[in-house]
């Protein structure tokens, strides 16, 4: 019985190394959507008005969010996971950037951005386009939205509630849903900061 078990194990280990000298990709607990056609880049100001790409951000692994910063629930969750996630991380958590585009130009001016954003972190970065700059962007990376008026003469934004993932290199890579979780996040943040 010890030898069948010792076995099973050698086995088991063999598996492991053959799996990992041939390159076998790493399982994430995101969407893998590694190669995809959209969401390749952006290109929108930041809250102080300087233009920022993906390319902004290399050497680090980036989380883009659309959202609004009177958003009662997903916003401001997600945003809480990222910086939970940076936060498990630990000194690896300096090598994540989180970029909140928002979908609300409207109301959420360049001030009220840089005051959002600091409930999250000193180093998260709010981009704000034109209504048509924004508009162009999300269609890009397949986020809906849409103004919804309400009784009372204001609105809310309806939004795609997922972020999107870069590796080091500024490469698309993950899709993560609404609610994972920091650790999800982080653990995922782990392998693609390792490659």
């Amino acid at each position: 019985m010890q030898r069948r078990h010792v076995l099973v194990t050698l086995a088991a280990a063999s598996a492991t190394l053959l799996s990992a000298c041939m390159g076998r990709k790493p399982e994430f607990k995101s969407v893998d959507i590694t190669g995809a056609d959209y969401a390749k880049d952006f290109q929108l100001p930041d809250a102080d008005g300087k233009m920022r790409s993906i390319k902004d951000f290399a050497g680090r692994a980036v989380i883009v969010f659309f959202g609004y910063t009177q958003c009662p629930d997903v916003c401001p969750t997600t945003l809480a996971e990222i910086a939970g996630a940076k936060k498990l991380l630990g000194a690896d958590g300096a090598k994540v950037q989180g970029i909140f585009i928002t979908v609300d130009p409207e109301r959420d001016t360049p001030e009220l951005l840089k005051a959002y954003m600091a409930n999250f972190g000193p180093d998260f970065v709010a981009l704000r386009g034109t209504p048509e700059q924004v508009t162009a962007v999300a269609r890009d990376f397949k986020v809906y939205f849409k103004k919804v008026e309400n009784k009372s003469g204001g609105y809310t934004m309806d939004h795609s509630a997922a972020s999107y993932v870069y590796d080091p290199k500024g490469q698309l890579r993950l899709y993560t849903r609404y609610g994972s979780g920091p650790q999800a996040l982080a653990d995922d943040l782990k392998l693609l900061l390792q490659a």
